[in-house]
């Protein structure tokens, strides 16, 4: 074959996978965005209408503090889901644990939206209710792990933090749409009415996932990295085999020490984020006498300003590296911490809006190289296990607990919030500690490398790294 032809084949050849993978992250990102929706819509109903539906004999804090300790439920599950699809997910593939995670989702956010309420059945509406948001957790946390592999592995090796940032996107355009459609609903009706059934209606919504797993499954082809390790089975050493039979307790053996370490960088963003989509409205409202809809719309814009820094910050760490991003954005929590509590107990909207859209910069700034350097530190065998057990870790101990610490700690200081800011340092120094701590897999010598993958020279002699 001419120079030429063999040219325009590979050109070809590079059109169609940029075209595929163009698809795949629309996919992820749209999976991701209608995921989170349903996942940070419950956050919303829990700060504004479930003390009243489930907990209506809890007087005033009590109830909110119910209504919190099922949004944390949710996180308790989500470990035990991102365990079961790791284990499988490194056995069976990436896609398939995507597929079912999502219609899981699909399923239980739509039942928890056709729940009654405690008026109408009594006590078994709260156990329904913890039941439904502990199966929309175990569900969640089967999802990140598979579609974030899925689009990082899916990419060539200059972006793949650029193309596991769209999966990243999913989180503030969840949250956005989460939001946006309490809003809608709940100024378009009387608050009666919203209490009553309207709330119901963003939950079944939800919905609109399922369309969206059939062009997955259908359409969307599993991981090559994955694929080239099936191929694989039967040429690897009896002793190293490509696919390990369980990868679960060969990543625990062999990293927990990066386990625990990546798991910690995240502890500022979910930390910031859980604050300001759950925590703070519940404060203003109760504390400051401020308007829910306004502070939720400054919430909504705060994700707006989220979604391009997500993405600018993925493309950032394709350039510089993964840490160096993490860590400025875990320092400008460190020194966003008490502004913005103070921007927030002024009361005024504008204020508000400033504090949170700042603290989103910094927190998508940490959270942007996530999806493709957590699959980096850990070799191709035990990935999926390894990166949704971190991911969850900091799930269950940080995101879940956040709006019940920031409740408790206000209540316990007499309305103060300088606790709950200094809890937010804490979080932000663990982030940095641990991100310094961690291994660089993009340093300057694979960045300047035409051939090199990043993460690949930490873990090219054994399986565990």
């Amino acid at each position: 074959m001419p120079p030429n032809s063999t040219a325009n084949l590979s050109r070809r050849d590079s059109k169609v996978h940029a075209g595929k993978h163009g698809r795949l992250r629309a996919a992820g990102l749209v999976g991701s965005s209608i995921e989170w929706y349903d996942f940070f819509l419950y956050g919303t109903a829990a700060a504004l209408v479930f003390p009243h539906v489930f907990f209506p004999d809890a007087e005033g804090i009590n109830g909110v503090l119910l209504s919190f300790s099922t949004f944390a439920t949710g996180f308790i599950a989500r470990p035990i889901g991102g365990l079961l699809a790791g284990n499988y997910g490194d056995k069976l593939g990436r896609k398939p644990m995507v597929v079912i995670s999502l219609m899981g989702m699909a399923i239980f956010t739509f039942a928890i939206g056709c729940l009654p309420s405690t008026g109408s059945i009594g006590l078994m509406a709260p156990i329904l209710l913890v039941t439904c948001r502990f199966l929309q957790g175990i569900a969640c946390g089967a999802q990140w792990g598979g579609l974030a592999l899925l689009l990082s592995e899916s990419a060539g090796p200059k972006h793949r933090a650029f193309s596991g940032s769209f999966m990243q996107v999913g989180v503030p355009c969840g949250a956005l749409l989460g939001n946006l459609v309490f809003v809608i609903v709940s100024t378009s009706i009387s608050h009666e009415a919203f209490v009553s059934w309207g709330w119901r209606v963003p939950f079944w919504a939800t919905a609109l996932l399922v369309p969206v797993v059939m062009y997955i499954q259908l359409k969307i082809e599993d991981s090559p990295e994955f694929e080239a390790l099936k191929r694989e089975v039967s040429e690897v050493s009896a002793h190293k085999p490509a696919v390990v039979r369980a990868p679960l307790w060969q990543a625990v053996k062999s990293n927990w020490k990066t386990i625990l370490l990546a798991s910690g960088t995240l502890s500022a963003t979910n930390c910031v984020f859980y604050i300001t989509i759950a925590g703070a409205l519940s404060y203003g409202t109760t504390y400051l006498g401020m308007d829910y809809n306004s502070m939720l719309i400054a919430a909504m814009l705060s994700t707006v300003v989220a979604i391009p820094v997500t993405l600018l910050g993925g493309r950032l760490a394709d350039r510089i590296g993964r840490r160096p991003v993490i860590i400025i954005g875990g320092v400008g929590i460190l020194i966003w911490a008490f502004p913005y509590f103070a921007l927030i107990n002024a009361a005024n909207m504008a204020m508000f809006t400033i504090a949170v859209s700042v603290a989103a910069i910094f927190q998508s700034l940490v959270y942007a190289p996530v999806a493709s350097y957590f699959g980096e530190l850990f070799a191709p065998q035990i990935r999926f296990s390894s990166v949704s057990l971190a991911y969850q870790l900091n799930a269950i101990i940080v995101s879940g607990s956040t709006p019940i610490v920031m409740t408790w700690l206000i209540a316990k200081m007499d309305g103060s919030t300088v606790g709950i800011a200094l809890f937010v340092c804490a979080t932000a120094v663990i982030t940095i500690g641990c991100a310094i701590a961690l291994r660089e897999t993009n340093p300057k010598e694979v960045r300047q490398s035409r051939t090199a993958v990043p993460g690949e020279h930490l873990h090219a002699n054994s399986i565990g790294g």
